[in-house]
């Protein structure tokens, strides 16, 4: 990990979510499945890594998972616990606090995963690097992303997307209304320096 005083971003590391593994098959409830790969693209270093994932879910109430990747080797304790409209929530234990995480996190230059309250001030979010107005642009690329993703359509064709076909309108007008706050957001940023520039122009 870096020194005291230098933050390091989460994105940049390696994240586990266990509703993601969940759907992707890594994990399944009532059964313990076999070594199975995984990998991680880094889009901002242009990297892929790749490991292997066991879990042990048989159990009704506990199981564990295993991840391997490099050098590192490290079993993670998992939890289930009853949903109030039926079925169970599986949990990761967090092995450094010992406390309930949906996602667990590998920082760059660490050496075990562990949930985002354990890194406390020594890393960061990506958006927490940004400006108000960067904040607002990454916003609306994930939105347009997804949308394009649900719809077929080409993210580099369209700001905002029509609806995809099997997407409900309150979903997409939700999406929509986002869209809009994070526009909002822009303009206003960008007021902000217009009026500086002009403030700096009529005084020079």
């Amino acid at each position: 990990m870096p020194r005291p005083l230098e933050r390091v971003q989460l994105e940049n590391g390696f994240k586990l979510d266990i509703n993601s593994l969940a759907r992707r098959g890594f994990i399944r409830p009532g059964i313990a499945t076999r070594p199975v790969g995984i990998r991680w693209t880094n889009h901002y270093f242009d990297t892929t890594t790749e490991g292997i994932i066991t879990a042990d879910l048989s159990r009704p109430h506990e199981g564990w998972l295993r991840i391997q990747i490099d050098q590192l080797d490290q079993r993670i304790r998992l939890v289930a616990l009853s949903r109030h409209f039926g079925g169970r929530q599986w949990f990761f234990m967090c092995p450094r606090m010992n406390r309930l995480a949906m996602v667990l996190w590998l920082p760059l230059g660490a050496r075990r995963f562990a949930c985002r309250q354990h890194w406390g001030a020594q890393v960061a979010y990506a958006s927490q690097f940004m400006t108000p107005d960067g904040r607002a642009h990454r916003g609306q690329v994930k939105i347009n992303s997804r949308l394009c993703a649900l719809g077929g359509f080409d993210p580099e064709d369209w700001d905002l997307p029509p609806k995809p076909k099997w997407m409900r309108w309150k979903t997409y007008r939700r999406a929509e209304d986002k869209f809009d706050r994070y526009e909002a957001i822009r303009d206003e940023q960008l007021n902000r320096v217009v009026g500086r520039l002009l403030l700096k122009y009529r005084h020079g």
